[in-house]
């Protein structure tokens, strides 16, 4: 999901809405469940990476109602599709933004940095999580959303999945220390919680 750099394009964001907010996907993604998990304060900001046509960033902006959330993706169609939607929708706390491959380019500092189904897609992963640990408040978290490896009946091929042990290093070396790991809540996905490294 969530077109982000690297070949796999994700240009026609009307055609990608058809899988991404497929209502059968609620069934293994639990965004309800993953949203209340995140326990997020009503005025918090949010970042939401590869956000494409807005399946997280439009539950989120419900959660955060006095905060913001910044739809990011790198594909000009899923970042208008999403302005498109937040207006269509009476979200006025979504600010969607086109950002290169390399850089979120975050306009303020977030409390939340929500990366679902999107890690795989980064190329310079520890250089990319460096610039986004700018952009996090004190006691900011990244929280990475992604498939778990085996056979499964959605997701990308197992070639292109992370485990969570390469996830941990790789933000590790940008200077994220790891806080969860769970992967008993999605029956598909694990869910890594890191904080900025004292």
């Amino acid at each position: 999901m969530h077109g982000h750099h690297g070949p796999h394009r994700f240009q026609s964001a009307a055609e990608w809405a058809k899988a991404f907010d497929d209502p059968a996907r609620d069934a293994w993604q639990k965004p309800d469940q993953v949203i209340k998990g995140l326990a997020l304060p009503e005025d918090a900001l949010v970042a939401d990476v590869g956000s494409g046509t807005g399946y997280f960033a439009v539950r989120l902006a419900r959660a955060v109602p006095k905060g913001k959330v910044f739809g990011v993706d790198v594909e000009d169609d899923m970042a208008r599709y999403l302005r498109e939607r937040a207006q269509r929708e009476g979200l006025h706390n979504v600010v969607a933004l086109l950002s290169p491959v390399d850089d979120p380019r975050l306009p303020e500092l977030v409390d939340l940095v929500l990366v679902v189904n999107t890690v795989h897609h980064i190329e310079q992963r520890t250089a990319y999580f460096a610039k986004v640990k700018t952009s996090l408040k004190p006691g900011g978290r990244v929280v990475i959303v992604d498939f778990k490896l085996g056979d499964l009946p959605v997701g990308p091929p197992e070639a292109m999945r992370l485990a969570p042990a390469t996830v941990t290093a790789e933000l590790q070396a940008a200077g994220l220390a790891a806080q969860a790991l769970d992967e008993g809540t999605l029956p598909y996905q694990y869910i890594a919680t890191f904080g900025v490294a004292p």
